[in-house]
C-alpha cells in the first residue's frame, strides 16, 4: 500500500495544506468538495500542488512532520522545483 505526503494551495503562492493519507484521490476530492468543515474549506485550499509517494506509514508520518516544522519559503521552492507554474496536478492521478 502507498502512502502519501501532499501540499494543497489555494492559489498560486496562496494559504498552503500539508497533510499525509493512504488514499490521495479520495482525501484531495474530499479537500476539494469541502466534505468536512476545517482549514481547506474555510480558505478554498483545493489545488494540489506537490506530492511524495511511501512505502509504510511510518515514513510518510514522519516526513510530514518535518514539513511541518519548514518554513514557508522553503515549502514553495519545494513545489516549484517540481511544478514550477503550480498546475493543479488532481486531475492527472484520479484517471
Amino acid at each position: 500500500m502507498a502512502y502519501y505526503v501532499y501540499l494543497l494551495a489555494s492559489k498560486k503562492h496562496g494559504t498552503l495544506y500539508l497533510g499525509v493519507t493512504n488514499d490521495l484521490v479520495r482525501r484531495v476530492n474530499e479537500h476539494r468538495t469541502k466534505a468536512a468543515p476545517g482549514f481547506t474549506s474555510r480558505y478554498d485550499i483545493g489545488k494540489l500542488v506537490w506530492f511524495e509517494t511511501y512505502d509504510d506509514p511510518i515514513t510518510a508520518i514522519s516526513r510530514e512532520k518535518e514539513l511541518k516544522k519548514w518554513r514557508r519559503d522553503w515549502k514553495i521552492r519545494l513545489i516549484e522545483e517540481q511544478n514550477p507554474n503550480w498546475d493543479d496536478l488532481y486531475p492527472g492521478i484520479w484517471r
